[in-house]
């Protein structure tokens, strides 16, 4: 965990809106192709239309959280999920409270 990529990837707001609704995705999508949002994910479509930006900015978005270890992906046939990295999101929390 590198603090300075956390902290590039917080220093957006369309990425800090996509953690929030990563939180609870049943509570800002519609559940794509019937999965299960909160232990397989949510679909970078899903991200493009809420976020009314194209398909590469929102994957490019995603990647940078995913570099910071902030979400994890799951791939199922040809779509890519995304969830939060709980994990990762307590440990990134402790260490920010330890250092700052």
């Amino acid at each position: 965990m590198e603090p300075i990529e956390i902290f590039k990837a917080l220093s957006n707001e369309s990425r800090l809106q996509i953690l929030h609704w990563l939180k609870e995705p049943e509570q800002h999508f519609t559940p794509h192709e019937g999965i299960d949002m909160r232990n397989i994910g949510v679909c970078v479509s899903q991200f493009t239309e809420k976020l009314n930006m194209t398909q590469s900015t929102a994957s490019q978005y995603l990647s940078i959280l995913q570099r910071a270890g902030l979400i994890k992906t799951k791939r199922i046939g040809k779509y890519t999920y995304y969830t939060r990295d709980e994990d990762q999101i307590r440990e990134i929390g402790a260490f920010f409270n330890n250092q700052i």
